[in-house]
């Protein structure tokens, strides 16, 4: 029997690819993950200062799939770009959608999920997410965030006031106080951290979702620097496998009542 030479060159060179992948993998002794700490139900901590979330869940699943150590590191999240091009940890997992802004400074794994957003304000205030609405109000939004580039983009140039805060729950207590009229951010960080809480009592959604695909983008992923394609590499084929096996879908139903993750 005569041997085809090149397809068992071929062979041989994907073969290759594969146990360097593999080896690469095994090469992560640990993966330090930059995190904002008080973003529920994404990232936030027990009363005991442990963290949790949905975004904790899976960088924990990955880390269990690779076979390597979790390590987290808090940060502010306007820091958390620069944070991790300074080498502070490895890769972002905060609750991060992936924008083309975003991509001129960072790589990203493939989308994990997606959040629609939402403004809230008291019951009763009428207040709507548009320009015409919410003209000589006080909207605050998480410094850094996509909420923060659309609020000051689309609102702020008609006269609406847009406040950053470090931490959501800094722009929660100013909106329980009266010193803003509104927040701006992903619905269910809304829903579970602030609305579904004593705190909460008396305010609501105002109006529908905020869809914007230039600005909100189209999906949350772990952020990473700039040409680490092993790390790139070893996350994609975990995610990848956790979705396959439904772990992000059981995860993901853990914290949400409605479907986030993407296929």
């Amino acid at each position: 029997m005569k041997l085809n030479w090149r397809k068992v060159a071929a062979h041989a060179v994907v073969a290759a690819a594969a146990a360097s992948g593999v080896a690469h993998a095994a090469d992560l002794k640990e993966i330090r993950f930059g995190v904002e700490a008080s973003y529920a139900p994404f990232e936030y901590k027990t009363p005991d200062g442990k963290l949790t979330g949905f975004d904790i869940d899976i960088g924990n699943a990955v880390c269990a799939k690779l076979k390597t150590k979790c390590v987290w590191v808090e940060n502010d999240f306007d820091g958390l770009i620069p944070a991790l091009e300074a080498r502070k940890f490895d890769a972002i997992n905060s609750d991060m959608t992936i924008t083309a802004q975003r991509e001129h400074a960072i790589d990203f794994t493939d989308p994990i999920y997606t959040i629609p957003n939402q403004l809230i304000a008291k019951k009763g205030s009428g207040l709507l997410p548009t320009p015409q609405s919410l003209k000589g109000k006080r909207v605050g939004v998480l410094q850094g965030t996509i909420q923060e580039t659309y609020a000051k983009k689309r609102w702020a140039p008609v006269g609406v006031e847009v406040v950053p805060y470090q931490t959501q729950d800094l722009a929660y207590a100013d909106l329980q106080s009266g010193r803003l009229d509104a927040t701006f951010q992903d619905s269910e960080a809304a829903a579970k951290g602030f609305l579904s809480k004593p705190q909460g009592a008396g305010f609501a959604f105002a109006g529908g979702t905020v869809s914007d695909a230039e600005i909100l983008g189209s999906g949350v992923g772990f952020g990473l620097r700039k040409n680490d394609a092993q790390l790139k590499t070893a996350i994609d084929q975990a995610l990848k496998a956790l979705k396959a096996d439904g772990t992000i879908d059981n995860l993901a139903k853990k914290y949400f009542s409605v479907s986030v993750t993407l296929k």
